[in-house]
């Protein structure tokens, strides 16, 4: 299969109760032809899918899930349509929607002038709907926010709600009835009628065929695709109570002697499970909600609408609508509505959402803008230049969706464990009944069928089938916030493992950017000595000349005009300023202008061996001082590589400098292992270098020239201020550009992992734990339904620990 031509869909799945229905739908899409990789993630309730648009469709894996008996959640969108004149008009709009991958069904009202569309968006975005009802000659304005996950998710929760509000209201009277008749509380007072079979037969069948009807169904789905979910333990359970129950009912009824006491019976059993059921998915699904809180604030950050000036007119429309090319104005305290560039205007904007800066950015024409940062107090015009899913902030959210629907390794244990689990309870139950009808208690039915339904209950793997999702969720999710984006669960587990990081120097070590760092000047006016350097360097295009010029200005000297300007490649510059001769450049230069410097070689030799490149002045053919430039070093380096080193890793630096440039950084830093004079298409071998001596590494990089080595190493590094290549190469991305910000990853990566395997000990434990006592008859079917509900809550509020992680 061409990689190139891959594409990834994001698929909303509703109806999984289990790991094993996430297993089922994992293997079914598996086998369609044209599908490379299948991530089913239960926590998330979402497909993440790797599939080839040429060989099946978004569609056709759709009609796959429901198939195997769930569904997928559609959103929808409403337009209103301007320009359109007859009947005509509307089925052209129609016809060209229809047509368009990963719409489901258009309508358009000609009378109405709207247009409803159901739509995957996995396969297609609102704006290339408008731009297809533009391209036809029409004019599409979104008329509401299209349906979204959380509409869904809080339509869940009511559902659930109301569920359980009904499954408690008819269950009480037969859990008071069952609490009546242990002999210690037998002084509690129980009204006659909640003894009465019939009357307990009237409340237990709604219960059962009505609220627990969920189970029955995605049971049958279950088994009909030759396979088992937590769903086939409930209703097995739960039938084997209420017809148990129902066969002594009606027994007792067809008694002669009408006065007989009443069986004991088990509607209570199933009628408190199916409560407690419910209950406890309506725990799991408020606590998922809160697992994704990382990507509805990064949502909240957007915009909502733009003001746009079109036809020399100012027009607010929603952010959606921004196209490519519009100038857009952004008042002072408002939002940047999407990513473009300053063509008029100074202001200082407020980065922090992005890159954890708190000081304000100064913004000028020329100037990169992104969308979701605030201008703080000038108004700007910018041109719109990324919208919509292109813009930095809607990558930063696929990103981190991304990264919270794939699967860290180690969550295979749970799969496989879960994918043959049900069958090994169901048998385990069948032994258990067996064991107590034959030899524990010989004969006696009820007794039998109560441990057997307990171990059913109790084996329930809901635990396990969360425990590795929610923490994979909450880890990314508050990494995120951190300033940390992991593009998948894999690289969350494998960051921990690391033992070696590789550095780059240039941009990641330093800022990547040249600096005047010492003026040493001998003449008696230092400062119209430092006039004349500056407006002779002021014509050169050459980095290192910029760095002088800037490094002057900032002291506040005055800049004159150059009468003579000749730039001298390999040597330095030759300038005539103020009537003066100026040089500025290496020794060569002045050695080939005769000009003595003899006092300054053990200054020279000094600067260079801290990792500067050092330059001889002279004005008028004599020597009067040097200047000195470097890439300096970022503020937060040292100290990474502190903490780095603390927490046990090697760190090594690689760099294209010379030998002693190199040295004269990395000891700066406090870095013992350097690489240098490495070409750039050499970085990648030395990684593997490393990786061949048995070495796990990371590289850390920002350039293009980097690209290829962030691929090679177990995991790639990107600092977020570098280049859209080396973030698309990386595994990680460090949104703030500060070295402290890799040692925050490792953190969060071993507090996620030490977070899943706790959640794995206590699901597995859980089960390993209970169905021994429940095979020994030391666990009521209802206790063990209240126990199966709290195991995945807390599962889930374990994982919900790592977003209150302080760093």
């Amino acid at each position: 299969m061409d990689n190139q031509r891959d594409q990834q869909a994001n698929l909303q799945i509703t109806g999984m109760t289990c790991a094993a229905c996430a297993n089922r739908i994992e293997k079914g899409l598996k086998r369609l032809e044209g599908v490379a990789e299948v991530n089913v993630n239960f926590a998330l309730e979402k497909a993440s899918i790797t599939y080839d648009p040429g060989r099946i469709k978004v569609a056709d894996m759709e009609g796959k899930i429901q198939d195997l008996g769930y569904g997928t959640v559609k959103d929808a969108v409403d337009f209103n349509i301007e320009g359109m004149t007859c009947a005509a008009c509307a089925a052209r709009i129609e016809k060209g929607l229809n047509k368009m991958p990963g719409i489901s069904a258009a309508t358009v009202n000609l009378a109405l002038e709207t247009a409803h569309v159901e739509y995957s968006p996995a396969e297609i975005s609102v704006e290339e709907m408008v731009k297809k009802v533009d391209q036809l000659g029409y004019k599409a304005i979104r008329k509401e926010e299209d349906q979204t996950e959380g509409d869904y998710k809080q339509k869940e929760i009511h559902r659930k709600k109301l569920q359980l509000i009904v499954s408690a209201i008819l269950s009480f009277p037969l859990l008071w009835a069952m609490v009546g008749h242990f002999s210690f509380t037998s002084w509690i007072y129980v009204p006659e009628v909640f003894m009465n079979p019939w009357m307990q037969l009237v409340l237990a069948t709604p219960v059962q065929f009505i609220i627990g009807r969920q189970f029955y169904v995605s049971a049958y789905k279950a088994l009909r695709n030759k396979s088992a979910n937590m769903d086939v333990l409930v209703s097995l359970g739960t039938s084997a109570a209420y017809f148990y129950s129902l066969f002594l009912t009606l027994e007792w009824a067809a008694s002669e002697d009408i006065h007989r006491h009443a069986p004991d019976m088990y509607y209570e059993t199933s009628a408190i499970l199916i409560t407690l059921i419910i209950l406890g998915k309506l725990f799991e699904l408020l606590a998922k909600g809160r697992t994704s809180e990382a990507i509805k604030k990064l949502m909240g950050l957007q915009a909502k609408t733009a003001i746009v000036i079109r036809n020399e007119q100012e027009m607010s429309i929603p952010v959606e609508e921004v196209v490519v090319g519009d100038i857009v104005l952004v008042k002072p305290g408002e939002k940047i509505p999407v990513d473009g560039e300053v063509v008029e205007g100074l202001s200082v904007v407020d980065e922090s959402m992005l890159t954890g800066e708190s000081i304000p950015v100064e913004k000028k024409a020329g100037d990169t803008v992104i969308g979701a940062t605030i201008n703080k107090n000038g108004s700007l015009k910018m041109k719109a230049k990324r919208v919509g899913r292109e813009t930095a902030l809607a990558q930063i959210i696929k990103v981190v969706e991304d990264a919270q629907g794939s699967k860290a390794p180690i969550q295979r244990i749970a799969d496989v464990i879960s994918g043959i689990f049900v069958p090994i309870v169901v048998g385990l139950a069948v032994i258990t009944f067996v064991i107590w009808f034959i030899w524990a208690a010989p004969g006696e039915f009820a007794t039998a069928l109560e441990k057997a339904i307990a171990v059913l209950v109790i084996a329930c793997p809901c635990a396990l089938g969360l425990a590795t999702p929610t923490s994979i969720m909450a880890g990314s999710g508050r990494a995120a916030e951190l300033g940390v984006l992991f593009k998948g669960g894999e690289h969350l587990e494998s960051m921990q493992k690391v033992q070696t990081i590789v550095l780059d120097k240039t941009g990641t070590v330093t800022k990547g950017k040249p600096e005047l760092t010492d003026v040493l000047i001998e003449s008696i006016d230092v400062n119209a000595t430092l006039s004349l350097i500056a407006t002779a360097e002021k014509q050169s295009e050459h980095p290192l000349a910029e760095a002088i010029v800037a490094g002057i200005v900032a002291k506040g000297i005055q800049l004159t005009k150059t009468e003579q300007f000749e730039a001298i490649p390999g040597y330095g510059i030759r300038a005539v300023v103020e009537g003066k001769e100026v040089h500025v450049g290496t020794r060569k230069l002045l050695q080939r202008e005769a000009i003595s410097y003899g006092i300054a070689e053990t200054t020279m030799t000094n600067l260079e061996s801290e990792g500067k490149t050092a330059m001889l002045v002279a004005v008028d053919r004599e020597y009067v001082g040097i200047v000195a430039v470097a890439d300096t070093i970022k503020d937060s380096s040292k100290e990474a590589i502190a903490q780095l080193k603390q927490m046990g890793i090697q760190v090594i630096m690689m760099t294209g400098d010379n030998e002693r440039t190199a040295h004269a950084i990395a000891k700066q830093v406090g870095i013992d292992h350097v690489l240098a004079e490495v070409l750039p298409e050499g970085k990648a071998a030395e990684v593997k270098k490393l990786q061949e001596a048995g070495k796990i590494v990371a590289m850390v990089g920002d350039g293009i020239n980097d690209a290829p080595a962030l691929a090679t190493a177990d995991v790639g590094i990107a600092i977020g201020t570098g280049t859209d290549i080396a973030m698309e190469a990386a595994d990680v991305t460090l949104m703030r550009g500060e070295l402290t910000s890799i040692a925050d990853a490792m953190y969060m990566s071993r507090k996620t992992m030490a977070n899943i395997k706790q959640n794995l000990f206590w699901a597995l434990g859980y089960n390993a734990l209970g169905i021994p006592i429940a095979a020994l008859g030391l666990l009521a079917p209802w206790v063990a339904g209240a126990a199966m509900a709290l195991s995945s809550v807390s599962v889930v509020l374990n994982a919900l620990r790592l977003q209150r992680v302080k760093l």
